[in-house]
């Protein structure tokens, strides 16, 4: 039996709650570029910069960002807007017509929180010198309260600022295709020492340091132009004042050419991420960019293993919510494809179209729990109709639900019967039936 009703509402992000349930990218809301990931009280902090169109003599080359929001998450896959932390209007210093609140960071030390942030200065908007200036708060979420200016010493974008274990504080940035750290005083308001180069390969360039420690060792990880658009690389140190040894690739350039990446890497549950964007939900004007993560691992020598960009992205999804079968973990390479939902308005997402019998699309990571699902709602439109199966963990698993979508040009949700009970963590597997052409954007289990 099925049960058609329309679906009008396609996002996955719900305003009203500020919750987004979501795969690659992480949030559809708004822009969130330079993502900069924390781990504070047991959560996930996410601090990323926030593109928003320009207005005629906006901002720098397109480039526009005026505020910061802060997301959080406790399983990668539901992520919460906390609002504004902070913007250009509330820095005494900061030019607010230049729109330049760029790539920031985010510490805690002594239950004080400290945000880094670039933002060119009023008195330097003729010549559109950057400067770094310091904010301050008792909580992760904010409000952040900034300092009366920058710090002097400083000129760049792209601060980052590690903490090492013995509370030494280090403040890294980017300045005319170099990279600089100083230690900070104890106050982590002031440096301590004067500023210092760090030796990289090549004088092209770069920019967005980011500098992490595992065993011992200390990563400077950085977006770099080899040709056209960034990658991101690192090198490899035994003090985090370097020097570092160039060690190579941690993400190739962008296959559609998205100018920037910036990343973050950070351990939370004992798994490592990379944090980076992508300009998925602009796809033509790569200033609008999207927060996106995946694992990262490590080689037994501490040498990262390259990380391939994948829709699917990190966390566990649970089966109530909807599944974005479009962000999948494979799929065949005949007969399944993904397409925009809709060329106006991109941050619709996304759906999967089927023209062949036995294409397939795999999502993994769907957790079912420990309650009876009886139904699962697939929203599809088939002009001509189509049969489907879905499977559990692998392509010959137990078969969950099969059935037969009603002719229609439109969008319409259609339930079908679980014909077994699931539960815990599974892998689902979407197989069309026959040939017809159908789209699916995305399924959800009741």
């Amino acid at each position: 039996m099925k049960n058609i009703r329309s679906f009008a509402f396609l996002a996955v992000c719900f305003i009203q709650s500020q919750i987004c349930h979501a795969q690659n990218p992480l949030i559809n809301s708004q822009f969130t570029a330079d993502p900069t990931a924390r781990v504070f009280n047991g959560k996930i902090f996410l601090y990323p910069s926030h593109d928003i169109p320009c207005g005629k003599g906006q901002g720098y080359i397109g480039f526009c960002m005026a505020d910061y929001h802060v997301y959080t998450s406790e399983n990668l896959t539901d992520w919460e807007d906390h609002g504004v932390i902070l913007t250009q209007r509330d820095v005494p210093w900061v030019d607010s017509t230049t729109y330049s609140m760029w790539a920031p960071d985010c510490i805690c030390k002594n239950s004080k929180y400290y945000f880094y942030f670039p933002a060119i200065a009023q008195d330097s908007a003729i010549n559109r010198v950057r400067r770094i200036g310091v904010a301050t708060s008792t909580s992760p979420f904010g409000p952040f309260i900034p300092e009366k200016n920058y710090i002097p010493e400083i000129r760049g974008i792209d601060p980052n600022v590690l903490l090492d274990k013995d509370n030494q504080a280090y403040i890294y940035w980017a300045h005319n295709k170099q990279i600089y750290v100083s230690k900070l005083k104890e106050n982590l308001l002031e440096l301590e020492t004067d500023p210092k180069i760090i030796e990289t390969p090549t004088n092209k360039f770069k920019e967005g340091p980011f500098v992490f420690e595992r065993n011992g060792k200390y990563y400077l990880t950085y977006p770099f132009v080899n040709d056209k658009t960034e990658q991101l690389v690192y090198g490899m140190g035994d003090h985090p004042m370097g020097p570092f040894e160039y060690k190579g690739l941690i993400m190739k350039e962008s296959p559609n050419r998205c100018w920037t990446n910036h990343q973050s890497i950070v351990n939370y549950k004992d798994q490592w991420y990379l944090f980076y964007h992508h300009n998925d939900y602009s796809p033509k004007f790569d200033k609008n960019r999207s927060a996106k993560a995946d694992s990262l691992f490590f080689n037994e020598d501490g040498t990262i293993r390259e990380v391939i960009p994948t829709w699917r992205g990190v966390g566990i999804t649970n089966a109530v919510n909807r599944i974005q079968i479009d962000r999948y973990s494979s799929k065949s390479e005949d007969g399944a494809s993904v397409e925009y939902l809709d060329t106006l308005n991109y941050k619709k997402g996304w759906k999967v179209i089927f023209n062949k019998t036995n294409a397939w699309v795999n999502y993994n990571s769907v957790d079912f729990g420990k309650l009876k699902l009886k139904n699962v709602a697939v929203n599809a439109r088939a002009a001509s109709g189509g049969k489907f199966e879905i499977r559990l963990n692998s392509l010959n698993g137990k078969v969950i639900a099969k059935g037969e979508l009603e002719k229609s040009a439109d969008w319409n949700s259609a339930t079908f019967r679980l014909n077994n009970f699931v539960s815990g963590l599974n892998h689902l597997y979407f197989i069309a039936r026959s040939s017809d052409q159908f789209e699916v954007d995305f399924i959800s289990f009741e």
